[in-house]
């Protein structure tokens, strides 16, 4: 048995339970721990102890611990993803022809009191964290007072899944999702049960694990629809459900820059006190100590000093520091974004930008699309006929319109070359009306005043 994930054998997950994982989940697995460490911080990191600070050889397990507990982790790869996800989010999403019943219940989208852009933000980042992500349009039953709502799932909770090929399209024919729940638990509180939701097309199971450890059913029915309600997105894929983390090589940098630092620390601690030697005093003297309230009284022809290292090595242990930095900025910004921290010229800041939007353009039409299958099934749980479609931001590096081609495009429109919905659509994308500026609201008003006369020209120093 083989699987898509590297295109060569693979370890083989045996399912046998509705919990088991399947052979994909199993080999996705081990790509996913150090992440999860990682944004788990330094408290988190430090619970892997020498899985991820090895203990040298005859290091005492006090002087490890010791070590261990001065040693800090760096966020480089966490304020990564955030700033990744916080580019593609940074202007909201845009809606056309959705309905306002489902516009207003965007404003709660996952019943978790988050808006559409919020949920984005969260979910663009597990994408960008793990190599894809999943989204189940879920909706209470038949006869239920509620609506439909969107619940995200991590690789880590998608156990197995079954497809076939139907009108030209790969289509899932079942799916098994992990899930914690909280139940009461006597008079006032409450406890964690772990549960598995199977979904085929129109019907769900739900299993719930018993004292026994035992998964049982404990609720099942049909949907209103006639497909598994759950759209992908990826920014990393491999196959079906299949894909290996994109900042899978900065997570490895973030974590050497860990312990390259916790043995400077630890050297820079040791060698911070230096070393009182004696020379001359007899073995075979009783003990002598020494402190900022002591003298020493020394045999005739016998001295004593301090020593301390030279510390030579440190400045190449700063630079490996340094080096490993500029490798993550490198990784990040060059590789996924395609720019760099350091000053370019306008044309090579010109192709950067290219090849980063090239990269974050996928990640941008994976969520997009992923949107767009979401409102199409809540609309059919709420049988309207028309779902609307979205556009999510892909302007992710911020350059405003200089005042030059401000004035070219309303030379344009003032020639007649363009039109006003042009002009202002080009305007807002080069950030100059605001975010909050409604190009729709804008033409309907100046049609109503009147106002879409032939254009005036502008002169020229009418424009700053």
């Amino acid at each position: 048995m083989y699987s898509g994930f590297s295109g060569g054998r693979q370890r083989i997950g045996n399912v046998t339970q509705v919990n088991d994982p399947s052979t994909a989940w199993v080999n996705q697995e081990p790509h996913w721990g150090l992440i999860e460490h990682l944004l788990g911080g330094t408290y988190k990191i430090r619970k892997g102890h020498r899985k991820f600070l090895p203990q040298e050889p005859r290091e005492l397990d006090e002087a490890y611990d010791n070590r261990l507990r001065r040693s800090v982790l760096a966020p480089y790869y966490v304020r990564l993803e955030r700033m990744l996800a916080g580019m593609l989010t940074r202007k909201p999403v845009r809606l056309d022809d959705v309905s306002d019943q489902i516009r207003e219940q965007l404003f709660d989208v996952d019943l978790q009191n988050n808006d559409l852009q919020t949920w984005l933000y969260n979910t663009s980042r597990i994408c960008i964290r793990y190599g894809h992500v999943g989204v189940l349009v879920d909706a209470p039953k038949s006869g239920d007072n509620g609506r439909p709502y969107w619940i995200s799932y991590t690789p880590r909770d998608i156990l197995g899944w079954r497809t076939e090929m139907a009108d030209g399209a790969q289509k899932l024919t079942q799916l098994r999702l992990f899930e914690k729940v909280l139940v009461p638990d006597g008079l006032y509180g409450e406890k964690q049960v772990e549960q598995v939701r199977v979904l085929t097309p129109g019907a769900f199971e739900i299993f719930q694990k018993d004292q026994k450890g035992d998964f049982r059913v404990i609720d099942e029915g049909t949907t209103s629809l006639s497909e598994i309600p759950f759209s992908v997105a990826y920014s990393n894929r491999v196959g079906v459900l299949e894909s290996f983390p994109p900042l899978a090589d900065i997570a490895e940098l973030n974590l050497q820059h860990y312990q390259v630092q916790s043995d400077l620390g630890n050297q820079l601690h040791i060698s911070a006190v230096p070393m009182l030697a004696l020379f001359g005093f007899p073995a075979a003297a009783e003990e002598i100590s020494a402190g900022p309230g002591e003298a020493l009284s020394l045999p005739e022809g016998s001295s004593a000093q301090y020593i301390e290292p030279a510390g030579n090595s440190y400045d190449a242990q700063f630079r490996r520091l340094d080096q490993i930095v500029s490798q993550i900025n490198d990784l990040g910004l060059a590789a996924v974004m395609g720019a760099k921290l350091s000053a370019e010229t306008a044309e090579s800041k010109r192709i950067d930008r290219s090849q980063g939007d090239s990269t974050m353009m996928v990640v941008a039409q994976q969520m997009q699309d992923m949107i767009d299958n979401c409102l199409r099934f809540h609309a059919d749980y709420l049988q309207e006929s028309q779902a609307g479609s979205s556009l999510v931001n892909r302007d992710f590096m911020g350059a405003r319109l200089e005042p030059q081609e401000i004035q070219a495009l309303l030379q344009l429109y003032t020639a007649g070359t363009v039109t006003q919905e042009t002009l202002l659509l080009q305007l807002e994308a080069g950030e100059v009306l605001g975010d909050d500026f409604d190009v729709e609201a804008e033409l309907e008003a100046t049609q109503a005043g009147g106002l879409l006369e032939t254009p005036q020209p502008v002169p020229e120093q009418a424009v700053t």
